[in-house]
């Protein structure tokens, strides 16, 4: 199947002026100009799709999706849904890591691993880290290490929590097992073998990352802190860890576009800044004295409403606030395939109209997921 997408204005994230991109099968063939009539006449299938009035910019990637979702903080009935293929498709993602939360005796490794594979077989590219909130840590096999050698899917340990009550409470050196077990793991595998942090509202903040830099011969690179916008003073601390050289990552909300502008302002390295939507998570809401006393569930349509807010509220550039949720997460999990329209990249791309910036288009690996707002796919038991 050939697709040609004609007169966008491109963003790769970089801008590239005004161009077309021409697919084939799975992967972008080229981008600049193409001969549509010769397409026609090569005699076999082919879609053309007339961009004029759109931006055409990468697929999303998302790092942090509960993919069967999270919770239970407040009892069984407050385990939050598995998440559906349409709730992507809709915000714009294209690629996405899922992982476990506080709960890993009732939510299951193997069960993210089918569910993955299954969302996968429905049209997106998928990835999961092994483990959970607890120290030692769930797992498939005997270990981190393993589970990264041994299973496609898994690319890093994920989501090991740190400053919070809800956390296993790790001592450093069990942390830097984790750490270096990822590592290792990933290198013989050839994965990205990255460690994602859950950071709590603690008053310690990033303090044992930092700790395991100083005191252990790891990379800063393998390290991914999220949820780092809970207080001024835990996005500072970001910053510190984030010019050291690790990745740190923005939980999109409301506020999402002030917090990308303080950091960039307070010399926070821009190109190890993500944001993900922590989409069918769990959202807590507790007292003083730890109480719970509210409860939510995250939206993945939350990361793509606060980079377009981002552009319309705060003013920023489209391509500075694209890199947020393309290239640079490509670059922290090692996914070379993705995070960018450029030649034999992955055919992930979204149109979005110029005036509104509205997602009109989305294409996942050359498949057109979503034409003209209406979703042309939907997951096995959608309606």
């Amino acid at each position: 199947m050939i697709t040609l997408i004609k007169n966008a204005e491109v963003y790769a994230p970089e801008p590239l002026g005004r161009a077309s991109i021409l697919f084939v099968d799975q992967r972008i063939a080229k981008i600049g100009e193409v001969d549509e009539e010769a397409i026609k006449g090569i005699g076999i299938d082919y879609k053309i799709v007339d961009a004029e009035g759109a931006y055409a910019v990468p697929g999303f990637i998302d790092p942090h999706v509960h993919l069967i979702g999270g919770g239970g903080e407040g009892g069984f009935a407050t385990r939050t849904p598995e998440i559906q293929l349409s709730d992507m498709i809709q915000s714009g993602i294209t690629t996405v890591v899922g992982l476990l939360g506080t709960d890993g005796t009732t939510r299951h490794m193997t069960s993210l691993l089918a569910k993955a594979r299954g969302l996968e077989e429905e049209g997106m590219t998928t990835f999961i880290y092994t483990g959970n909130y607890a120290v030692p840590t769930t797992t498939i096999s005997s270990s981190v290490k393993e589970d990264i050698i041994l299973f496609d899917k898994i690319i890093g340990a994920a989501e090991i929590a740190i400053s919070d009550s809800r956390s296993g409470q790790p001592s450093i050196h069990e942390l830097a097992k984790i750490v270096g077990e990822a590592r290792v793991g990933g290198m013989l595998s050839g994965k990205a073998g990255v460690t994602h942090f859950h950071t709590g509202p603690g008053k310690e903040y990033l303090a044992l990352l930092h700790q395991l830099l100083e005191d252990y011969e790891l990379p800063a690179s393998n390290l991914y802190a999220t949820h780092i916008t809970r207080s001024q003073e835990l996005v500072d601390d970001a910053i510190r860890l984030a010019n050291k050289g690790a990745y740190v990552d923005i939980t999109a909300d409301e506020e999402t576009g002030k917090w990308v502008i303080y950091y960039k302002e307070n010399g926070g390295d821009m190109q190890h800044l993500t944001i993900s939507s922590d989409g069918n998570g769990s959202l807590p809401k507790f007292d003083e004295s730890g109480k719970m006393v509210g409860f939510g569930v995250a939206s993945t349509q939350t990361l793509f409403q606060q980079v377009i807010a981002a552009v319309k509220n705060q003013n920023m550039a489209l391509q500075e606030i694209l890199p947020l949720v393309t290239s640079n997460t490509a670059d922290a999990l090692k996914l070379s395939k993705k995070g960018g329209i450029q030649k034999d990249k992955d055919a992930d791309v979204l149109l979005l109209n110029k005036e509104t910036l509205a997602l009109e288009h989305v294409f996942a690996k050359g498949h057109h997921m979503l034409e003209n707002k209406e979703l042309l796919v939907k997951g096995t038991f959608e309606k």
